[in-house]
């Protein structure tokens, strides 16, 4: 029996992870897992699973269930996200939490010699140099669940790294890809909340209406597969069918597509390195005829660059971009900044603050802190650039 944990269960991720334990409840035991608010969700959990541990993040409701519920502890606290990764009885841990708040408890589960399975973007955009030493030092697998990333992670398990010449991430292109320029300074919240595709948290569909968590998934996939920027590209695909593309030296090109369900790489992630045992939903067609490929427009997302420009930049610039973009989704998200003034506050950000080439945890952890406070004292207000 394989025990997991599972960091931020209420996400998308998340459920596709409940989904897949509810299918092959002989292989895995849901051992802890974490909530940042959602108490209601904990309890049916706790009632269905028998989880030995539980952690509650939000500081608002510390204390709210007590020590104890049933026969499952309860802790508090981002703290508490040590405890559950660290179970005796983990053996994989999924990073589902959003944000940088994920990098930490996925330090102590690679110290504590955990199979990763990595659907938090933030912890190898921010700490990447720090999280492949730790991996490699500590002996662990570490298996991306992003969609994109886990099909690429398949298509490479098949060819020699030397082989390739260029590796594509596909993007739906977000709530705005159809949208006429002239009408994106106008956007709502509920535009930007409306993906055409995926069913995702706040914060990871305003990033996706403005490539940004492309940009991010482009520095994520430098840190896991080890390319440089000049061979990671990324295309729209709105059918979301092609999640992955690599092409080799003579110039062929192997891509992988499933339907656009998590559940697939969640599996994927779970199982490895076994492969998935049995069909994971209905089999349906695809539809052939209707697959589509466009190069992003810059024009329309000017963050996708900056993000490529971080990368090469390396040191701490990755962790200034994601730490400007978070405060800056917030910011949108509290109607103090218009849709459009996101990567004005990311090109500010990077422009404003000196990038070092962090060796440790503190390093990094300094420049992150930086660029949160410098984006939050210029733009609370919703002062624009």
């Amino acid at each position: 029996m394989n025990g997991v944990c599972v960091l931020g269960i209420s996400g998308s991720v998340g459920q596709s992870t409940l989904k897949v334990l509810r299918l092959f409840r002989e292989d895995f035991s849901l051992v802890s897992f974490s909530v940042h608010s959602n108490i209601e969700l904990a309890k049916t959990l706790i009632e269905e699973f028998s989880p030995e541990v539980v952690c509650i993040t939000a500081a608002s409701h510390l204390g709210v269930l007590g020590d104890k519920l049933n026969d499952t502890m309860i802790v508090y606290g981002e703290t508490g996200l040590d405890t559950i990764v660290s179970l005796n009885k983990v053996n994989t841990v999924v990073t589902a939490i959003v944000g940088a708040v994920g990098a930490k408890p996925t330090i102590t589960a690679i110290k504590s010699k955990k199979k990763i399975a990595i659907a938090n973007k933030e912890t190898l955009v921010t700490f990447g140099p720090l999280i492949n030493k730790l991996v490699a030092e500590h002996k662990v697998s570490m298996v991306p669940v992003d969609s994109e990333h886990n099909a690429l992670f398949q298509l490479l398990e098949k060819e020699e790294p030397s082989n390739i010449r260029a590796i594509t991430l596909t993007a739906s292109g977000g709530s705005f890809r159809d949208l006429p320029l002239e009408d994106l300074p106008h956007v709502s919240i509920k535009q930007a909340l409306h993906h055409p595709t995926w069913s995702m948290g706040p914060k990871i569909t305003v990033d996706s209406a403005g490539l940004v968590n492309k940009g991010l998934e482009v520095i994520e996939a430098h840190f896991l597969f080890g390319f440089s920027y000049d061979q990671i590209e990324v295309v729209i695909h709105p059918e979301s069918l092609t999640h992955g593309i690599i092409e080799t030296l003579d110039g062929a090109c192997l891509q992988y597509t499933s339907h656009p369900d998590m559940i697939y790489p969640v599996a994927h992630a779970l199982f490895y390195p076994v492969k998935t045992p049995k069909l994971l939903i209905e089999r349906k067609p695809f539809s052939w005829k209707e697959l589509h490929f466009r190069t992003p427009d810059p024009n329309r997302y000017p963050a996708l660059a900056l993000a490529f420009q971080a990368g090469r930049t390396g040191g701490s610039a990755p962790a200034v971009f994601n730490a400007a973009n978070e405060v800056a989704v917030e910011l949108f998200l509290e109607e103090r900044i218009p849709f459009i003034k996101i990567p004005h506050v990311i090109e500010d950000c990077l422009n404003q603050i000196q990038i070092t080439h962090p060796m440790d945890w503190a390093g990094f952890l300094e420049k992150d802190t930086e660029a949160r406070a410098y984006v939050r004292n210029k733009y609370t207000k919703g002062v624009n650039v």
